[in-house]
């Protein structure tokens, strides 16, 4: 049975399995020993049994073997149990491990590349499809070696009471995993294809949920609810597809099961009426093999109500060893620190990147900043502006050239160590269900309070907080929600100065603000760039103008650089940029 998977799927869960194999090998031993304990049972059931009947035993005699079948009550109970919560130990442990090297590998992927992924269908292989490892692991694998064990060591018992009870046993035990094979063969196909079915709905459904405004008022909420009720049909008729197959299977498992015990149950019976001279058997024996009939067949029976948990499984696998094939950014072995200083040069030397064969983004691009220095980045809807950002942020790795920080090539460094040299803030700043103070917290988890109140003061994000009834610990939705667009973009700019990091990068923070609020986060940037070195991707003219420098991208190269007065009596790309795009009239 185990060698019934083949691929990487299979070879990915038995290499899980390895993580766990003490674990689960002691819910073997401990079911196993259950067992025994059942075999000693009926033994001890078919002696009651033969001395009530037979031999006309009063309760005072059967005190002693009373006593014993509580015995193994109790043993079988305690067995049972912590067989039961050891292989749940196992399991939990198995999906710990995964989620947590999954959550790892997209860290190492970035946010860059998986842009191209729906976070539905990434939400739904590490929540659910982890969780469906867990009755692979807890009740299959077990149940598995359970299934060779104890019908063996019933079968040493039986075969010296009964031998022809123990040939029909053999003979009719193989037709059971037999028939499981054959009807598995196409369940693992219909289990991948329901987890593709229900990846799709997911992410279809959390795409139409953060959209729904805009569905809304495109007027397009009927047409997406009627897509949805599509995808649901198919995930229902898939999974319908999958239940027939499990019924079919537990059916032909009863089935085969139930005429196998007739048959034991037939031959004893005959044989005890003296209608059959196959040998003789006394009312002990018969009923001991044939309380122990049903228990020969039942870890078979049990592995066929698990073995949909298999199929699950590797449905559910698929996907997620997708997820940890997917290439990451090569880095050395052996990262170094981020170079001595307090503060950073940083260039870039004829750097190349492409997303795709054909899809270049950087040709070639070369520049550097200065410590302290305030940079402005510019250009042309695909100049490269964002893949610049991701380059540095350490999400992207060139293709060629080379970026380095005072010297060092950015490759080379811990990323974890340079990016604790940053401060980031999106144009749409993205701020978790929480409070504002875990949100606040989140790149220095140890700030104290006053180090939060001089960053909100700083980000002129106090005015609103000390209004709200709980003040930093108010509860706030996600992506800020229960926030305008202002304050949201005010707390993004506090946890810029809770982070107190020597290079700032700003994705133009007031691209999509009022006026007012726009001239307060302004105003909190000017504070933020005070003895900073800052980067900013700039779209409106008031940014560009405080720049010390303006570089502009056109097709992934430097086109043009200096400051605002110079760009523009060069009459180029930059003044064409400012005239068209970013002020209209305000090139004057």
């Amino acid at each position: 049975m185990a060698r019934a998977a083949k691929g990487p799927v299979a070879a990915w869960l038995d290499g899980e399995r390895r993580r766990s194999a003490g674990p689960l090998r002691l819910a073997v031993g401990l079911g196993l020993a259950g067992g025994l304990l059942l075999i000693a049972q009926a033994g001890l059931l078919a002696r009651l049994a033969d001395a009530v009947v037979l031999h006309g035993a009063v309760l005072a005699d059967l005190w002693p073997l009373l006593w014993g079948l509580l015995a193994l009550f109790l043993g079988r109970a305690i067995l049972t149990w912590a067989a039961e919560r050891t292989a749940f130990a196992a399991a939990a442990a198995v999906k710990h491990s995964v989620r947590e090297r999954l959550f790892a590998q997209l860290q190492r992927i970035g946010p860059a590349r998986l842009g191209r992924e729906r976070s539905g269908e990434l939400a739904n292989s590490v929540v659910d499809g982890v969780e469906a490892l867990e009755p692979y692991y807890a009740r299959y694998l077990p149940q598995m070696s359970l299934a060779a064990l104890l019908p063996l060591a019933i079968l040493a018992f039986v075969l010296p009471a009964d031998w022809i009870s123990a040939v029909v046993l053999v003979f009719t035990a193989p037709l059971i995993p037999l028939f499981m094979i054959l009807i598995g063969k196409g369940a693992e196909e219909l289990n991948q294809s329901q987890w593709r079915r229900l990846a799709q709905l997911s992410g279809r459904l959390l795409d139409s949920i953060q959209g729904l405004t805009t569905l809304k008022l495109l007027e397009a909420s009927r047409r997406e609810a009627a897509v949805i009720a599509r995808l649901s049909d198919d995930y229902r008729q898939s999974t319908m597809a999958v239940l027939r197959v499990a019924f079919l299977s537990s059916l032909a498992l009863e089935f085969l099961a139930s005429v196998s015990i007739a048959v034991v149950a037939v031959l004893i019976g005959f044989r005890l009426l003296g209608e059959l001279d196959w040998g003789p058997i006394d009312l002990r024996v018969g009923l001991f093999v044939l309380l122990l009939a049903p228990e020969f067949y039942q870890p078979l029976r049990n592995l066929g109500s698990h073995y949909h948990a298999r199929m699950e499984a590797i449905g559910a696998g698929e996907r997620l060893v997708e997820l940890l094939a997917m290439p990451v950014p090569e880095r050395p072995s052996a990262a170094r620190p981020v170079p001595a200083g307090p503060r950073f040069e940083i260039a870039f030397e004829a750097v190349h990147f492409a997303y795709a064969p054909g899809r270049a983004a950087l040709q070639g691009a070369s520049f550097a900043i200065a410590p302290g220095e305030r940079v402005a980045l510019v250009g042309p809807s695909g100049a490269g502006k964002s893949t610049v950002l991701n380059l540095l942020l350490g999400f992207l790795v060139p293709d060629e050239g080379a970026i380095r920080i005072n010297g060092e090539d950015l490759t080379a460094i811990d990323p974890e160590d340079w990016r604790a040299q940053l401060a980031w803030v999106p144009q749409q700043p993205r701020l978790f269900h929480g409070t504002l103070r875990e949100n606040l917290l989140l790149g220095r988890p140890d700030a104290d309070e006053a180090a939060l109140r001089e960053a909100t003061r700083l980000a002129h994000a106090d005015e609103f907080i000390k209004r709200l009834p709980a003040g930093l610990d108010t509860l706030v939705g996600e992506r800020g929600q229960g926030l305008s667009g202002g304050q949201a973009q005010r707390i993004a700019l506090a946890r810029a100065f809770v982070r107190d990091a020597p290079f700032v990068l700003l994705d133009e923070a007031t691209a999509s603000l009022d006026a007012d609020s726009e001239a307060l986060v302004q105003a909190g940037i000017e504070r933020l760039a005070a003895g900073r070195t800052l980067l900013v991707v700039a779209h409106r003219l008031s940014t560009v103008r405080r720049a010390d420098r303006i570089l502009v991208l056109d097709q992934g190269r430097v086109a043009e650089e200096g400051d605002h007065a110079a760009l523009m009596a060069r009459g180029g790309l930059y003044a064409g940029l400012v005239r068209t795009q970013l002020a209209p009239g305000s090139e004057r």
